[in-house]
């Protein structure tokens, strides 16, 4: 027997045992080991605030119990008002994600590559990124008035210099051996971003834009509670109202939605980063 046929048995056999210690549990499996984790969690949160409420440190028409607050949620999942605003509320997330992402990846390309451009705004990037979404409110309100554009102006400033801060790192940690590939095969500005650079800088990409929905959909909820619009319900409405009226079930139930919205939102993001790590040979093989 060859060198050449011993090195391929003995990568064979690594081959097969690494197939063998990686095998998938069943689907049952699966979903409990996903589930439970979950569940005790909301079971020690609901424990904690009964535990509160029973406390008696505020009255419960100010801060209600989990009974009447789950309550109030059923109620409202059965009014069709609530499928209008969260319609709304969500319209208004998308919109202005889709746009911050439009603009983080327009500022974060030109940035990334053109030097001078990086030396005078490259601070000024992470200055937006750390500045309070609810500080534009008072501009946005002058520029807009008491209107979506409003709205959607805040979030955008609010996700985009995230987005493009993401892209930029990536850029950054692109191998100079891949560049210099792209160069060889005849990729040149567009097509050496499409081929190269995107694919490479996707791992920062998709931190950049998981950390920009974050701040996307906290400046929607404070812009919901500050610029109410005649005859278009939203989730933040239904805060501003609730608090008016001293509602507690009502802006806890509308807590939890939001809440809720955030936590899903986080798990796509979470098999989108696993399905990247998977397609590069960086998930972990269980063992």
């Amino acid at each position: 027997m060859t060198t050449t046929d011993t090195h391929a048995q003995q990568l064979a056999g690594l081959d097969a045992l690494e197939l063998g210690t990686g095998h998938r549990a069943g689907l049952a499996s699966r979903l409990w080991a996903g589930l439970w984790p979950i569940a005790t969690a909301v079971l020690i949160v609901l424990a904690v605030w009964q535990a509160v409420v029973w406390a008696g440190w505020w009255p419960e028409y100010v801060f209600a119990g989990p009974v009447t607050t789950l309550a109030e949620l059923g109620h409202r999942l059965g009014d069709p008002e609530f499928y209008t605003a969260l319609t709304v509320t969500m319209r208004r997330a998308v919109t202005g994600f889709a746009l911050a992402i439009a603009a983080g990846l327009v500022v974060g390309a030109l940035v990334s590559r053109i030097g001078p451009l990086r030396r005078a705004t490259g601070s000024l990037i992470t200055g937006l990124q750390t500045m309070p979404s609810i500080a534009w409110f008072p501009l946005a309100i002058l520029l807009f008035g008491l209107s979506e554009s409003a709205i959607l102006f805040v979030v955008v400033l609010g996700a985009a210099p995230s987005i493009a801060n993401g892209l930029i790192t990536g850029v950054d940690y692109t191998p100079p051996i891949l560049l210099r590939a792209g160069h060889m095969l005849g990729f040149r500005r567009i097509a050496l971003y499409r081929h190269v650079i995107l694919p490479a800088s996707l791992p920062s990409f998709l931190a950049g834009l998981k950390q920009g929905w974050a701040f996307a959909w906290r400046s929607l909820m404070a812009g919901e509670l500050l610029v109410i619009i005649a005859n278009q319900a939203s989730l933040g409405e239904q805060l501003h109202y609730a608090r008016e009226l001293a509602d507690s079930p009502g802006l806890l139930a509308t807590m939890i939605v939001i809440l809720v919205i955030g936590i899903v939102v986080d798990r796509v993001f979470g098999l989108a980063d696993g399905a990247l790590r998977r397609r590069w040979g960086l998930h972990q093989v269980s063992a």
